[in-house]
């Protein structure tokens, strides 16, 4: 037995421990696990008393501002409901189907090329450009694994506790070369939106090229440092004031949401509503922009049921 083979039941039993104890401190003591992740990747322990920074004012709203609504909204099934009474139907993307369980779906009736979410996390998306060449048997698998995944148990995000797992199929939006749009993300506090984090070049395993705008998309704006960005200028697509015209409209309650578009032969179609980017610990914003974004964020009261 070589030494990475005897290695392997640890590292196995650490990861597994780990992902335990931190089940354990989501339900029991999400402070001190919001305290700690971020301790771990940042190096300092998060202000929670007096957040200053983009990542406090989130972790804070996700511990102390737990309107139900965020919930709805962050469930990408419940969401629709929300989009259509907001007299928003017209940008939800073609549906054709919501299931309990991944047997309930029935390939032969779906689409050549189609998109399968489970509809209470995030990264839990299965993108079928072509139905022939689908392993039916290994997507069942991992679909069953995600509906068994309570996904505020991996980093504490508490709104996704009272989300009914789900599984939604939609259009597939890509081109006819199976090519995926650019992901338009828009950050909103308090309903308006500050500016714009654009998604291009997008690959197959889901990375992609990352830049921010301004909100008149008139400024390439640094709040990244460690994501590529694309070698050009992305244009301002044909349809962005209607993105941000929806994008307030919906994020009017919170005070931040971010709204995520796609714009497909010059349609707006909303993605998601996400209040909890990176699970509100990310390294990659510059010092600057984490202040920056901070000061959008007027702290409410505190709210938890």
């Amino acid at each position: 037995m070589n030494r990475l083979t005897s290695i392997r039941p640890l590292t196995s039993l650490i990861r597994r421990t780990r992902a335990w104890a931190v089940s354990v401190a989501s339900r029991h003591c999400p402070v001190l696990l919001a305290r700690f992740r971020y301790r771990e990747q940042k190096g300092n322990w998060p202000r929670l008393e007096m957040p200053q920074t983009f990542d406090e004012k989130l972790l804070w709203l996700m511990l102390y501002w737990r309107h139900p609504l965020k919930s709805i909204c962050g469930d990408k099934y419940a969401m629709r409901a929300y989009v259509s009474e907001m007299g928003l139907e017209h940008v939800l993307s073609e549906f054709h189907g919501v299931y309990c369980s991944s047997d309930q779906i029935e390939f032969d009736s779906l689409p050549n090329r189609f998109v399968l979410k489970c509809t209470h996390g995030c990264r839990m998306n299965i993108i079928c450009k072509d139905k022939n060449m689908l392993d039916i048997h290994e997507t069942l698998s991992t679909l069953d694994k995600w509906m068994k995944t309570d996904y505020s148990t991996i980093a504490g995000e508490l709104h996704y506790s009272s989300m009914t797992p789900r599984i939604i199929c939609e259009r597939f939006l890509g081109d006819d070369k199976g090519n995926l749009p650019n992901d338009y993300k828009l950050y909103c506090f308090h309903g308006l939106t500050f500016c714009t984090l654009v998604c291009s070049q997008r690959d197959g395993s889901g990375h992609a090229k990352s830049d921010f705008y301004d909100r008149p998309w008139n400024a390439r704006l640094p709040y990244s440092r460690a994501n590529p960005i694309a070698n050009v200028g992305i244009e301002r697509p044909e349809n962005y004031l209607e993105m941000v015209e929806i994008a307030e409209n919906l994020s009017a309650p919170f005070p931040f949401v971010r709204v995520d578009f796609f714009c497909v032969n010059g349609k707006t179609i909303i993605s998601e509503m996400t209040f909890t980017p990176s699970a509100c610990v990310d390294v990659d914003y510059p010092d600057a922009a984490q202040l920056e974004l901070g000061e959008k964020i007027h702290l409410p009261r505190k709210m938890i049921l």
